[in-house]
């Protein structure tokens, strides 16, 4: 039986061979491309698809072949994750230098060719959608959550108001529908895309789905108190960035953002409990390893 261990190494050098060949005369172009994912992360969102097919059908990772199409979904989520960092850090967006414990795009090289990797990656998302071998019906639905969940009513809205409503500070219940578009969209469409490979009812899909919408609200606030207290070696990423953004810390104070996670925490995983008890025990140990 594999373990979600065992799993998440065989994807890490999966990530690593799997570095696209785009000859051309441009100078960085092709090393650039792939250089965000080879810098590591945490594989979240990967993690989370195989922890839904690992709960309701692990026999997919006893077929090599099944197996190399669930790894393409998981790279196709990995890269437009990685894709929305890269605009994330951006001048016009959070201006960061420092990302995966590496400079980001713009700063080794330049603010056009962080722009263009990011457009590469999110199309390429798509591109390794379509090029499994799942029945076509299967690939369909896939890109339909992905390009949902990422896109203009997810993950891109969010964005949008993250970044328009800089310095105006919003409501709790605003702060929370931006965020849940920002984050928790694309967390949950991870649980979910595994769900529909596992071939599970549609009810316990949905209520998936609302347990990751939940799980990236947690994300985000934990991100948020991240922010505020570590420094940017520490945390691989530019900190103490959000002193204009709204942030659950700037909202609640930073000891009020430890209390709502913590509220929240015991909330979610009472849900769980509800779902399965594997998903319990899976969710405490998600929780205990990235909320600490």
């Amino acid at each position: 039986m594999n373990s979600i261990k065992s799993i998440l190494d065989e994807f890490e050098t999966f990530i690593q061979q799997a570095t696209p060949q785009v000859k051309s005369f441009h100078p960085d172009y092709e090393y650039a491309l792939w250089e965000m994912l080879k810098n590591g992360g945490k594989r979240f969102r990967p993690m989370l698809l195989f922890l839904s097919i690992l709960e309701f059908n692990p026999i997919k990772f006893q077929d090599e072949q099944q197996c190399l199409n669930i790894f393409n979904v998981a790279l196709a989520l990995e890269c437009l994750h990685t894709y929305s960092l890269i605009h994330d850090d951006l001048p016009a967006m959070d201006n960061a230098s420092l990302r995966r414990s590496h400079p980001t795009l713009h700063i080794k090289y330049d603010e056009t060719l962080a722009i263009l990797v990011g457009d590469a990656l999110n199309t390429y998302a798509f591109f390794l959608l379509s090029q499994n071998t799942f029945e076509d019906s299967l690939k369909i639905q896939l890109i339909s959550e992905l390009s949902y969940n990422g896109g203009m009513h997810g993950m891109v809205l969010g964005q949008a108001l993250d970044c328009h409503f800089e310095n105006i500070p919003l409501s709790l219940q605003e702060l929370e529908f931006l965020h849940t578009r920002k984050t928790g969209m694309l967390i949950a469409s991870s649980l979910k895309m595994g769900a529909i490979i596992a071939n599970v009812e549609p009810s316990l899909i949905k209520k998936l789905y609302t347990l990751g919408l939940r799980l990236g609200l947690m994300f985000q606030i934990y991100d948020d108190i991240i922010d505020a207290t570590q420094e940017s070696i520490q945390a691989g990423k530019t900190t103490n960035n959000d002193s204009h953004k709204n942030s659950y810390v700037n909202l609640l104070g930073l000891s009020q953002a430890q209390i709502y996670l913590n509220d929240m925490k015991k909330h979610f995983l009472e849900e769980c409990k509800n779902t399965s008890t594997t998903f319990y025990d899976i969710f405490a140990n998600i929780i205990n390893s990235y909320f600490k």
